[in-house]
């Protein structure tokens, strides 16, 4: 995976130019990405997705696409939130301007996303059976709906951060 810092940084997923996307685990095996004999592959209605995130149906479930900009992203579960890198010197720079991004990030139409448990973060062109020997990232989420909200904001003069925030829903 890529590292933008010293040991210890975050790991940060890249795509090929695509959209990333987190697939639950248990339905991994049903994302084919752009390996498909269909007319319009997994990685083809990704590509669809517009704004900053999205949902899409796999097997009995959803992913969640990060739509925009290729960025690099990590996950912060103390934020509850993807961090999508768009600008920064460093990621200690990014990082530290989280918390204002969050307060003043323009934020997209709320979405609700049932999660049956952990989901995996890479890249969509690659189908989910690959994602193990690709760039990703495994995101422990219990199960249970969530609120999704994505936006982008500038949090320092040379720092612009997309987000895409996961906050757990009562039932």
């Amino acid at each position: 995976m890529a590292r933008y810092a010293d040991p210890g940084a975050l790991e940060w997923v890249e795509s090929g130019g695509g959209p990333l996307i987190a697939v639950p685990e248990v339905v991994l095996p049903f994302w084919a990405g752009a390996d498909s004999e269909e007319l319009d592959t997994d990685y083809d209605r990704a590509c669809e997705v517009s704004g900053y995130a999205g949902l899409l149906p796999v097997g009995d479930s959803a992913a969640l696409v990060l739509g925009d900009e290729p960025a690099a992203t990590s996950y912060l579960p103390e934020h509850g939130a993807f961090v999508r890198w768009s600008a920064a010197n460093s990621e200690r720079e990014l990082l530290e301007g989280i918390p204002a991004a969050l307060r003043a990030a323009v934020w997209e139409p709320e979405l609700r996303w049932d999660v049956p448990g952990p989901v995996v973060l890479f890249d969509s062109a690659w189908p989910g059976g690959a994602a193990d020997r690709q760039e990703h990232l495994r995101i422990p989420l219990p199960a249970g709906r969530y609120g999704v909200r994505a936006g982008y904001a500038q949090p320092g003069p040379e720092t612009w951060v997309g987000l895409v925030q996961l906050t757990p829903l009562a039932h």
